[in-house]
């Protein structure tokens, strides 16, 4: 397995896997495809790693800049991560994940924030203690992982690409 950063001739695959890797999902709301070419498009696509295996990509994870409580000041949402349904639970969605945080660290980020599940996010060290809050959210959703001693806390807003559109 290699992981790289996304090339341009990447673009179609990793729409396709995150549409493939999200369809069977019930919380899916069907855009997180969408949502990365948003980012993208927005210039807010900070990282964006993908796995490759024989030539095929097999794995996608976005970075992007985030606000807590109105100021941008180097935290990062992590999201969202896709891997190929024929390749889940084999550690690709980690390596995926580690890697895009150790860069995060070597660009003196503050931290890392992520709508998931605190049972599967936790092994990274993304903490939920109620003091970051997302949209009407139940807080345990909403966790945050600090370098150096940082802390997250206050409202939490994704960049523009990534939040929910008015209805």
């Amino acid at each position: 397995m290699i992981l790289r950063t996304e090339r341009p001739s990447d673009i179609e695959a990793i729409y396709q896997l995150t549409k493939a890797a999200f369809a069977p999902m019930a919380y899916s709301d069907g855009t997180e495809q969408d949502c990365i070419n948003a980012l993208r498009d927005d210039g807010d696509l900070t990282l964006s790693l993908v796995a490759e295996i024989d030539d095929e990509i097999v794995g996608h994870v976005a970075f992007s800049p985030v606000t807590l409580n109105g100021i941008s000041d180097g935290w990062f949402g992590l999201g969202p991560i896709s891997v190929a349904t024929t390749h889940q639970k084999s550690g690709i969605g980690s390596a995926l994940i580690n890697q895009g945080l150790d860069w995060l660290k070597s660009q003196n980020a503050k931290g890392c924030v992520l709508i998931g599940d605190p049972n599967y996010y936790a092994r990274f060290g993304f903490v939920s203690n109620g003091d970051l809050t997302y949209h009407d959210l139940p807080t345990k959703y909403v966790q945050w992982l600090g370098f150096d001693g940082n802390t997250a806390s206050g409202k939490l807003i994704f960049s523009r690409g990534l939040e929910p559109k008015p209805a």
